[in-house]
């Protein structure tokens, strides 16, 4: 049972229930930069800040909280965002909304002021027979229930022979917002895609125009998913808070709403997938963040997943990663108690297995001890029921989080924090006739094993891993190779080792064996030219014949060659953008999602104001010239 308090519980149901209005907009960054803050609103900022947030958000603790030069440079809206709704709604509560607002436009120096997006960024929506049934539509976080990241060059429309000519046509501001991390649905002429603050647009994919606005109640982190079933057209998403939403397409409005988490402080990171009207929701755990109180009752939660009806939203089953209920696990340095087992997050979105009619997930480090066999693990479940059918564990007695090192909260021994969090890869081996799971791990290694048992095939390491190295958002497949994004940032790496060396960059392994076929490292960058920058690639990649596309912590999203690794086409997004919403937009590093790729397009989201990224707001199109 949970040991939160009665007040902690109603506080974050208010927070994550109450629905916002579709006009409540908050002013774009730049014009807010001139309007005056008031004495008072400063001083309590500052009052506020010293008391309450202080004591975490040091240089010696930037790791694990924003030091405050960094939370200077976030939109007022961020931060507070942050405090209403995100990662530190829990250190909020004590606070008054006055005393938010406050903080945030202290830290910022700027006002939080409302404005209106321009009557030139909307268009009439319209959606026809022909744009539901285009071959090169996009649905979820792989494309297809294998979760492959693969697309044909009939879908793509972009090849080797045309991909140096791709240009911007458009790009769209995200209001305030600092991270892009929602990957959109391509439907024809449309596009459905996700904001850092709950908007949900339905955008023109050629002129990035809003059809229709959906307002959520929490950030829309993952993927959008749609059905087309007879007459019914239907978005699915999550948002942080584990609302679940399904939204006709047709007319922007709810169908229906369900919070999925089981816990007071469950969260949703992932993608939801449907099949078989069935919505599968990945359950985290905002917890990992919460334990750096040193004074939380840490930790109660478990990672999971639950499956909703699509049609009506009411729960089939839940599965949880942690399957014993947490109880006292013994005492912390400050003498309060530890409870445990708790943690093992699923992350990322779950992929179909329909021949074998399984859900295939990978999980999280234990947030405490003791820790369990189901933590940074493979796991296979019953697509019907949920009932775990195998387990396989890559990391044993993986216990982290964000309270290490130092806090109370921080389990000892403390582990490597070296989790699953992409989707696993389902892909049909051609040479031995035989479908593989393939994953990757933040320890650094990629991973092959068989769908029906969880049996390793194959192992290779392409990196030294850590809480920031190794493998993070996921791999592509084209059915020959494998290809891997990795990480490797230098600020977060496993000590473990010393005898591995960071190896950040893109790599292709053969599927059949997962021998090394070749690997680019990303060019390095120079700080004195470029604030925050970053030579890693952790973002997930797109594949499509011959194309690798891929972005980097630095901001480029480039093409790479599948054959030897050349780089075929390169953009620099870390510009500011004349935006078609009228909204100020600036680039920054590239992070989370792969690229989209449909009819001769490729969408690009760039801004990842997290672990030391550079900031940025804009989905960027780009066209392929026309022969």
């Amino acid at each position: 049972m949970s040991k939160l308090s009665f007040l902690t519980v109603l506080v974050f149901f208010l927070i994550t229930s109450c629905q916002k209005p579709a006009d409540n907009i908050v002013e774009n960054l730049a014009a807010a930069n001139d309007a005056p803050i008031s004495e008072a609103v400063l001083k309590l900022g500052e009052q506020t800040y010293t008391t309450v947030c202080a004591a975490c958000h040091t240089e010696a603790n930037a790791n694990l909280a924003p030091a405050k030069g960094l939370l200077a440079g976030m939109s007022p809206h961020a931060i507070l965002a942050a405090l209403n709704v995100g990662k530190m709604r829990v250190q909020a509560e004590q606070l008054s909304p006055e005393e938010r607002e406050a903080v945030a436009q202290y830290l910022t120096n700027r006002k939080l002021i409302e404005v209106v997006i321009p009557e030139s960024a909307y268009t009439a929506f319209e959606i026809s027979e022909e744009d539901i049934n285009a071959e090169f539509n996009y649905s979820g976080w792989g494309g297809n229930m294998e979760g492959t990241g693969f697309r044909s060059v009939a879908q793509a429309g972009i090849t080797p022979e045309n991909v140096s000519s791709l240009e911007l046509q458009w790009s769209f501001a995200f209001p305030n917002a600092n991270v892009v991390r929602s990957k959109p649905a391509i439907i024809g002429d449309w596009m459905i895609v996700g904001s850092q603050f709950g908007e949900v647009y339905a955008l023109n994919r050629h002129t990035g125009q809003i059809g229709w606005m959906f307002q959520a109640d929490a950030a829309i982190r993952g993927a959008i998913f749609y059905t087309a079933e007879g007459e019914a057209l239907t978005a699915y998403f999550a948002d942080y808070a584990t609302n679940v939403y399904s939204i006709d397409i047709r007319t922007g409005e709810l169908n229906w709403k369900k919070r999925a988490g089981h816990h007071p402080l469950s969260s949703v990171t992932g993608s939801v997938v449907v099949y078989n009207d069935i919505v599968y929701v990945p359950i985290s755990s905002f917890e990992v963040v919460s334990a750096q109180d040193p004074n939380y009752e840490c930790c109660t939660s478990s990672g999971g997943v639950t499956a909703l009806n699509a049609t009506t939203g009411d729960e089939i089953w839940k599965h949880k990663v942690v399957s014993e209920e947490a109880k006292v696990s013994g005492k912390k340095e400050n003498g309060t108690s530890f409870y445990g087992p708790a943690g093992a997050p699923v992350w990322a979105s779950p992929t179909v297995d329909t021949k074998r009619g399984l859900l295939l997930i990978g999980t999280g480090e234990n947030y405490t001890y003791p820790p369990t066999n189901t933590s940074d693990a493979i796991q296979a479940l019953d697509l019907k029921t949920g009932k775990l059918k195998w387990n396989w564990q890559a990391t044993k007695n993986d216990t982290w989080n964000l309270a290490c090192p130092g806090n109370p909260n921080c389990p000892t021994p403390t582990g490597p924090d070296v989790d699953f969090g992409m989707a696993p890869i389902l892909v049909y081996d051609k040479v031995n006739k035989r479908d593989i799971l393939v994953v990757g791990q933040k320890s650094g290694v990629v991973h092959a094993l068989l769908p029906e048992t969880g049996k390793v095939i194959w192992q290779t390491r392409i990196g030294k891993g850590g809480a920031l190295g190794g493998i993070h958002w996921g791999l592509a497949t084209d059915g020959d190779f494998v290809y891997a994004a990795n990480a490797d940032n230098v600020n977060g790496l496993d000590p473990s080792d010393s005898t591995l060396v960071p190896t950040p960059g893109i790599y292709a392994l053969n599927l059949q064996t997962g021998k090394k076929i070749w690997s680019v490292s990303p060019p390095p960058c120079d700080p004195a030219t470029r604030e925050n920058c970053q030579q890693s690639n952790s973002s997930a990649p797109t594949v499509i014949p011959g194309i690798v596309f891929e972005g980097d912590l630095n901001g480029f999203v480039r093409a790479y060659s599948t054959k030897d690794g050349s780089v075929l086409w390169e953009f620099d997004t870390v510009r500011e953008y004349e935006t078609v919403n009228g909204q100020k937009g600036k680039g920054g590093s590239i992070d989370g999602p792969s690229p989209v790729a449909a009819d001769g397009m490729l969408y690009v989201n760039s801004g990842y104001g997290m672990f030391g990224e550079m900031p940025g707001n804009v989905l960027l199109a780009f066209k392929v010239k026309s022969e």
